[in-house]
C-alpha cells in the first residue's frame, strides 16, 4: 500500500509538535493519538549460515537461482548475476533489462574492491537547449523522454567477464526457465497490476498488458506469469555467447548482440513507431542506434571511507552512495551507542544528518565524467564537524535547505508512482563478495518492445535543467541515481555486502541495518527486522522532485520516543509494520568462519536468504 494512501485508511495526519509547523487546514492531534504507536519486538526469520556461500534478494526464485548457479560450481559474482537475470523476470514492476545495475565486487585474487557502473547514457539529442525551445521545464517520469541507453545487460556481462568463472549461457538458464515456465503472481505484484487495468495496460501500454494482464484484469494470486518474450532476449544473448572462440569474447559478443545488434536495433524501430504521449507534448524516443553502441560499462575502483574500524564502500557520485559516506563521517562524531537504538536522541540525530547530507547529495553529486566532485572537502574531518555544528541536540531543523531553481517543480510532495528497485547480495568462501541494486525499465514507464520483453528506462527524470550543476542534462551523461549497493571491510578485512530498494531511502535505510549490526552488536535478521525511519525533508530526486518539510517517516515506535520527537518539532508519520524496504545483508563471520546473510520480511515479503 502506497504511503499516503495508508495514512488515509487510517484517518491520520502527520503529527506535528509545533503549531506554526501546521497549516491553517490541518486538524490537532490528539493525545489518544500521540499516545497509540508501541509495537512488540518480533524475529521474523532466522540468520541463514553456511560454510560455502549464501544468496539473499529480492525474491526466493531469484535467490534460488543463485543457488544453483553455485551448486554448479560457480562463486559468487557467478551466482549473483543469475540472480539478477532472474530478478528482471520475477520484479518486473521493479526492474528490468531495460534498467540500471548499480554494483559492487571485491575481489580476493586482487584484494580490491570495484563498482560497475551500471547506469546508462542519455541521448546525444537530448539536451537542455532542445528542451527549452520545446517548452519543456523538466523530464517526465513517464514515456521517451526520460529515456537513457539500458545498462543493465552491459554491468552484469562486464561483471561476469572480468570476475565470473561459468560460461554466460549457464548463468542465464535458470532465468530463461522462469521466463517460459512462469512464475506464481504474488501479493504485491498482483496489486501493482490492479492499477493498471482500467487504461494504463489496455489502452495506452497494449503490449504491457498483454504480457502481465489475462482478459484485461490483473491474475490472481498464484497464476502463472510467462515472458516469452524476455526469454527469447536471453536466448539470444546465449547464442551469442557459444559462438564466441573463448569465455570473454563469447561475453563480449553477447554484449554486441545487444547494443550494437538485432537486440538494439528492435528496441530504436519500435520506439519510433509507436509514440507514447507523455504530457509534454513529446512523443517521441530520442534514442538512436549510435546511442546503444556508444554505450559503455565502466568498472572503477569503489569510493571507500572509514568509519571507526570499518571501511564502508561505495560506488562514485553518479549514484547517491557517497551520501552514505557522508553521513557516517558526520555520525562519527557522536556516541550513537550511548544514546540508545532508536531512542529518541538517536532518531534526532540521524535525521538531522541526514538533512544536511542529502542535501549535499542534491548540489554536489553528478557523473565524475562531466564534473569533479569535492569528496576531498565533503569526506573530510573538517566539515563534518561543520555539520554537526549545525545540529540542534534538542530541536529539529525544519528551515528549508534546497534550491528550488534546480528542480522546476511545481513543489509538489513526492511522487508515490515512481518506479522502485530490488536488490542482491551474494558472499562465497572464496571471498568474493558481489552486491548490487538492479531497478529501472519498470513496466509502467514505457511500452515493452514486442519480442525483446524490454522498457526502456526513464531514468532521465533526475537530471537537473540548471546549466553547470554536476546533475545537469548533458548528451552521453549519465543521471545521478538512487541506486546504491554497499560493502563493508572490518578490522581490515572483507566482511559483509547489504542494501535495499526504496528510492531516496535507500541509504537512509541502508545506514540504519548498518548501524543496528556495528554499532548495537544485532544479528544480521534482527538488525533488518528492526524499525526503521527516514526523512524526506530533502527534494525528491524522481520527478515531480517534491519535499516534505520536516516530515519523518516511522514504523512503530514506543509512545514515549514518538511524543518526545514531536515535542522536538518532527512532523510525524506513522507507518504500518514491516514497511520500509526490503534490505538484504550477507558477511563473513570471521570468528566462526561462517557465512551469514538475511533478507528482510519487510514490504512485499518476497525477499529470502539461502545457503549452499
Amino acid at each position: 500500500m502506497k504511503r499516503r494512501t495508508f495514512l488515509s485508511a487510517l484517518g491520520v495526519t502527520p503529527l506535528i509538535g509545533i503549531p506554526e509547523l501546521a497549516g491553517a487546514s490541518e486538524p490537532q492531534v490528539s493525545q489518544q493519538t500521540r499516545n497509540m504507536y508501541i509495537w512488540p519486538a518480533f524475529h521474523t526469520r532466522p540468520t541463514v549460515s553456511s560454510r560455502k556461500a549464501v544468496v539473499a534478494s529480492g525474491h526466493y526464485a531469484a535467490t534460488a537461482a543463485g543457488i544453483r548457479i553455485l551448486a554448479k560450481g560457480g562463486n559468487a559474482v557467478d551466482a549473483g548475476i543469475a540472480a539478477g537475470f532472474a530478478l528482471a523476470v520475477l520484479k518486473p514492476h521493479k526492474d528490468g533489462i531495460g534498467g540500471e545495475a548499480p554494483t559492487l565486487i571485491y575481489t580476493p585474487k586482487e584484494r580490491k574492491t570495484y563498482a560497475i557502473s551500471g547506469v546508462g547514457f542519455s541521448p546525444r539529442a537530448l539536451t537542455v537547449e532542445w528542451l527549452k525551445k520545446q517548452n519543456i521545464k523538466s523530464i517526465p517520469g513517464f514515456g521517451y523522454l526520460g529515456a537513457i541507453v539500458p545498462a543493465q545487460i552491459g554491468a552484469y556481462c562486464t561483471a561476469l567477464s572480468r570476475f565470473g568463472t561459468l560460461p554466460l549461457d549457464v548463468v542465464l538458464e535458470p532465468a530463461i526457465e522462469l521466463c517460459y515456465d512462469g512464475y506464481p503472481v504474488y501479493e504485491a505484484l498482483r496489486q501493482f497490476l490492479s492499477t493498471t487495468e482500467e487504461s494504463l495496460f489496455t489502452k495506452t501500454l497494449p503490449e504491457n498488458g498483454n504480457i502481465f494482464l489475462k482478459n484485461g484484469k490483473a491474475p490472481s494470486i498464484g497464476e502463472l506469469i510467462k515472458q516469452p518474450d524476455l526469454g527469447a532476449t536471453y536466448e539470444k544473448l546465449a547464442e551469442a555467447y557459444r559462438i564466441g572462440s573463448s569465455r570473454e569474447d563469447g561475453i563480449q559478443r553477447a554484449i554486441d548482440r545487444f547494443y550494437k545488434g538485432d537486440i538494439a536495433k528492435a528496441v530504436i524501430d519500435y520506439v519510433r513507431s509507436f509514440p507514447v504521449e507523455d504530457g509534454t507534448g513529446n512523443n517521441a524516443s530520442l534514442l538512436t542506434m549510435e546511442d546503444f553502441a556508444n554505450y559503455e560499462t565502466y568498472v572503477e575502483e569503489a569510493l571507500g571511507m572509514d568509519y571507526h574500524n570499518y571501511r564502508v564502500y561505495k560506488c562514485n557520485a553518479w549514484t547517491q552512495g557517497p551520501v552514505m559516506l557522508q553521513t557516517l563521517k558526520v555520525l562519527e562524531g557522536y556516541d550513537l551507542r550511548k544514546m540508545g537504538h532508536n531512542s529518541a536522541q538517536y532518531i534526532h540525530t540521524l535525521i538531522e544528518v541526514m538533512k544536511h547530507t542529502y542535501n549535499d547529495r542534491n548540489r554536489y553529486y553528478g557523473d565524475p565524467r562531466f564534473c569533479k566532485v569535492p569528496f576531498d572537502r565533503l569526506l573530510s574531518e573538517e566539515y563534518a564537524a561543520g555539520l554537526r555544528s549545525k545540529i540542534t541536540p534538542y530541536y529539529a531543523n525544519n528551515t528549508k535547505l534546497w534550491e528550488d531553481d534546480l528542480f522546476n517543480s511545481g513543489g509538489k510532495l513526492h511522487n508515490d508512482e515512481a518506479g522502485d528497485t530490488t536488490h542482491l547480495d551474494c558472499v562465497d568462501a572464496e571471498g568474493f563478495i558481489m552486491s548490487s541494486s538492479p531497478s529501472g525499465g519498470w513496466i509502467r514507464s514505457n511500452p515493452r518492445v514486442p519480442g525483446v520483453g524490454l522498457q526502456l528506462s526513464t531514468r532521465g527524470q533526475m537530471f537537473y535543467m540548471k546549466a553547470g550543476h554536476p546533475n545537469s542534462l548533458e548528451p552521453g551523461k549519465r543521471p545521478r541515481s538512487t541506486l546504491t549497493p554497499s560493502l563493508v571491510f572490518k578490522d581490515g578485512k572483507p566482511w559483509m555486502a547489504f542494501g535495499t530498494p526504496g528510492g531516496d531511502n535507500q541509504d537512509q535505510w541502508g545506514i540504519q541495518t548498518f548501524l543496528n549490526i556495528a554499532e548495537f552488536d544485532m544479528s544480521i535478521h534482527d538488525a533488518l527486522d528492526a524499525t526503521s525511519v527516514y526523512s524526506t525533508h530533502f527534494r525528491n530526486s524522481f520527478q515531480p522532485h517534491g519535499a516534505d518539510k520536516g516530515y519523518l517517516f516511522h514504523e512503530p515506535l514506543p509512545a514515549p520516543v514518538v511524543n518526545e520527537l514531536i515535542d522536538r518539532g518532527h512532523v510525524m508519520i506513522p507507518l504500518e509494520p514491516y514497511y520500509n524496504g526490503e534490505c538484504c545483508a550477507v558477511r563473513l563471520n570471521h570468528e566462526t568462519g561462517m557465512i551469514e546473510g538475511g533478507a528482510s520480511a519487510k514490504e512485499e515479503r518476497q525477499s529470502y536468504a539461502m545457503g549452499w
